[in-house]
């Protein structure tokens, strides 16, 4: 095991916390604020890429590599852009990784001196960061719609808190959780109401709706008109 073998006295280090799941990352992440972070692309099945996007958007001053079995061409390119310092193909020497360690930590000096990195100037890192998390966010909302999904899911599913998760979609987008959950439930009663076999209560339950009327609010608050009225007039 990497906190076992390296040592981290030499380059200034304490090893935090040491994570067996990507939600359990994201916890120790959030509680310990580290300067450094060392993961996988894939842990426990979850798409570390995802979660080392999170890690950039809230927490943009933390340095990253990966150490990985994968050798995809396509997710180094990929973490490389997130603002990963080091994409370590396994089996990595100890010296690779300490040479990872030893230039983080260099990096983590230089951001207290106030010089920023010639590599991944902050603004560029959190701009392809921020994209992506908005993107698997939004991504998560249209898949899951019809579920009763909180805030909460969605944000443990981009690595982010929830708190932060909820400003950012507001600055991304305009609009609160709730809303993108209602315009993208809206949307999709349109079509089902042209089915004339359906009832509008039908169609709140197909839509995850807690109750017909919690339903009628939201459509009549995103279109102007209510459910029956948008049905009578053909949409």
């Amino acid at each position: 095991m990497i906190a076992d073998t390296i040592p981290w006295n030499r380059f200034d280090c304490e090893v935090v916390g040491v994570a067996h799941s990507g939600l359990e990352g994201m916890h120790l992440v959030a509680r310990y604020r580290p300067d450094i972070v060392i993961t996988d692309i894939n842990i426990e099945g979850v798409d570390g890429l995802r979660m080392v996007a999170g890690i950039k958007t809230e927490y943009p001053d933390t340095r990253v590599s990966i150490l990985t079995e994968h050798r995809d061409f396509d997710s180094a390119q990929e973490a490389i852009r997130l603002g990963v310092d080091r994409f370590l193909v396994k089996p990595s020497s100890a010296d690779e990784i300490s040479e990872a360690v030893a230039f983080m930590a260099e990096k983590c000096r230089e951001s207290e001196n106030g010089r920023e990195s010639v590599f991944h100037p902050v603004t560029h890192v959190i701009s392809e960061a921020t994209t992506m998390t908005v993107q698997n966010a939004l991504g998560y909302i249209e898949e899951h719609y019809m579920e009763r999904i909180r805030l909460q899911d969605v944000a443990d599913h981009v690595f982010v808190s929830q708190w932060y998760l909820s400003k950012l979609l507001h600055k991304e987008t305009g609009r609160s959780f709730p809303e993108l959950m209602n315009g993208i439930r809206v949307a999709r009663a349109k079509k089902l109401l042209q089915d004339p076999t359906l009832r509008i209560s039908d169609v709140a339950e197909k839509l995850g709706f807690s109750d017909p009327a919690h339903f009628s609010r939201a459509f009549k608050r995103e279109t102007g008109i209510s459910a029956g009225e948008y049905r009578k007039h053909g949409g």
